[in-house]
């Protein structure tokens, strides 16, 4: 089996090209950083009836994400550097609905991508009961379910303890992606992640969109503004309308090309 391991800040994962027989099962071997070829999980593209092309996300569990924000800028980024379409303009179908993409490239390769990622929906703040004492925290729906967290610190943010405990908290029926968010200033959010199904990872497409929804909904940031997600991985911008449209620009880049024995 062939996969190409790409990135978007550090965000990586295996991607294939078809469908996969037993993804769930291949995500958790070949995931595996000592024994596998290390990833936060496998992205498949495949055809689609009603897109351009079709993504399905696979953790490094082996549960399946409805929506990644990171691997979707990697996969505008595989289809055109590989040939499958010349198109600069994409709509991929997602468990989540239909997300549009701009690729931006430079000498006939992909450098950054622009996604129209939909509406985001944002709850009103809740407190939950947590072995480490109450937590505020605000809901918000990229497709995918976040839970925002603004501390005064993020490099210190109890990621492995609060945010893998709140991952499976009851009040989150299918799980939740865990954000600690640090607002600098109004353009300015230094986050981390706890991501449902793969831990701590270097960013998450999603959660800087839930992160920017929330600052927004908070009185951090305004509407129709860049806003800069600074993640362990590198920066995200993104730009949410008066509509609650949210617009998500970052980088993707190919790793390299992986042959992997069938056993």
């Amino acid at each position: 089996m062939h996969f190409t391991k790409m990135h978007g800040l550090g965000n990586d994962y295996l991607y294939y090209y078809g469908d996969l027989e037993e993804p769930e099962k291949w995500s958790i071997e070949l995931s595996e950083r000592h024994f596998g070829i290390g990833s936060d999980g496998i992205i498949t593209i495949s055809h689609s009836d009603i897109a351009d092309f079709k993504m399905r996300i696979f953790n490094a569990d082996g549960s399946e994400a409805m929506m990644c924000g990171n691997g979707i800028r990697c996969v505008g980024k595989y289809v055109y550097d590989k040939g499958y379409t010349d198109k600069t303009k994409l709509a991929i179908e997602t468990k989540s609905g239909i997300k549009y993409l701009t690729l931006n490239t430079c000498s006939g390769k992909v450098k950054t991508v622009m996604v129209d990622m939909g509406k985001c929906v944002v709850s009103e703040p809740v407190t939950l009961e947590t072995s480490f004492g109450e937590v505020k925290l605000t809901p918000v729906s990229m497709g995918n379910p976040h839970a925002v967290i603004f501390v005064d610190d993020a490099e210190n943010a109890p990621l492995t303890t609060l945010g893998k405990e709140l991952e499976k908290n009851p009040y989150f029926p299918d799980g939740v992606n865990v954000e600690f968010a640090q607002v600098i200033d109004r353009t300015n959010i230094r986050m981390r992640v706890w991501e449902r199904g793969s831990g701590i990872t270097m960013a998450c497409g999603t959660g800087a969109c839930a992160t920017t929804a929330a600052a927004i909904a908070g009185g951090y940031a305004r509407n129709d503004e860049d806003v800069t997600i600074q993640l362990d991985g590198g920066n995200l911008n993104i730009n949410i309308h008066a509509d609650n449209t949210v617009i998500m620009t970052g980088p993707a880049k190919t790793v390299c090309e992986c042959e992997v024995e069938c056993k």
